[in-house]
């Protein structure tokens, strides 16, 4: 596409890859401190160390904070964040953890149509039951719940339907829902008791008239404690998308929210089996998390990409 790599993004990872640089005047002071902050919290300061499996503790604090900004202050906790190898590889990681059962028992998973081969793809190599909802074409690919009712119910006749996949905004089809399609669609996994997936990786690529991203969290708990309390949920994000658009570093993160402790705690030990997420696409997530601020010497630059 021609996307030029973000400097400051660049700058802190390279400083981070090659500390000698942090000497190096052509440098900004505020690239050099993220750099230095991040080296600090690796193993032997150095990012060709092994971190946590669940990510380097201070990286989950700034993206846990920037969630909290961009949902208006609804908290996030830390321990509820997961880094990974790119948004592709938790979303795998869940669904292995989901999915369950033999024959008509076997977990049912509900994905649109048009859909990102990712799901099919995991759900072929996990045995699940792909369940198809059909977005509709003539409304924008809008989705609707009739259609998601009718997957279910047809579903349920060979196979546990249990989880309910959303690409919002969408790929391929590029739909944005709106606040009260997100509502009825919490709604909908309520009165089913379908655990949510949101993939919200192209949460950066909103560009028409009218159109705003609103997060599944901040939609859920804005519908207070009768579905906040309730609700099963993992949504996620990624450096690949977005003004960041770097792919190749595979960052990015996972939120889970009002999941079992038990279930959780087996959640931490599959991603154990990975030992970790790459480091250097860590350190990449958390300057994407926690750019320059106003005032900062790189913001001016940073800002007028």
């Amino acid at each position: 596409m021609g996307q030029k790599p973000i400097t400051f993004l660049r700058q802190v990872t390279a400083l981070c890859l090659y500390p000698e640089l942090l000497n190096d005047n052509k440098f900004p002071d505020d690239a050099k401190q993220k750099a230095m902050r991040i080296l600090q919290a690796c193993g032997g300061n150095s990012i060709g160390s092994y971190s946590a499996s669940q990510g380097i503790e201070i990286i989950r604090q700034d993206v846990a904070k920037y969630i909290e900004t961009r949902d208006g202050g609804i908290r996030s906790n830390p321990d509820d964040i997961y880094l990974s190898t790119g948004a592709s590889d938790s979303i795998v990681t869940m669904l292995k953890l989901l999915v369950a059962g033999q024959g008509n028992a076997r977990t049912g998973v509900m994905i649109p149509i048009p859909q990102y081969p990712l799901y099919s793809a995991a759900l072929a190599e996990l045995g699940a039951v792909q369940v198809n909802y059909y977005l509709d074409e003539e409304n924008c690919w809008a989705l609707d719940i009739t259609e998601l009712r009718r997957a279910l119910e047809e579903a349920r006749k060979h196979c546990n339907p249990k989880v309910l996949c959303i690409i919002n905004p969408g790929n391929p089809t590029g739909q944005v829902q709106s606040r009260k399609c997100i509502e009825d669609v919490i709604r909908f996994a309520a009165e089913e008791n379908l655990f949510l997936m949101a993939d919200e990786v192209y949460q950066d690529n909103v560009y028409a008239k009218g159109c705003a991203f609103h997060s599944f969290k901040k939609v859920l708990f804005e519908m207070g404690p009768k579905y906040s309390d309730v609700v099963e949920l993992a949504s996620f994000h990624s450096t690949s998308k977005g003004f960041m658009g770097e792919c190749g570093f595979r960052g990015g993160y996972m939120e889970v929210v009002n999941m079992d402790p038990a279930v959780k705690q087996q959640l931490t030990k599959l991603v154990s089996v990975r030992l970790c997420p790459p480091v250097p696409g860590q350190a990449l997530l958390d300057v994407v998390v926690n750019p320059p601020q106003p005032g900062d010497p790189s913001y001016k630059e940073f800002i007028a990409v």
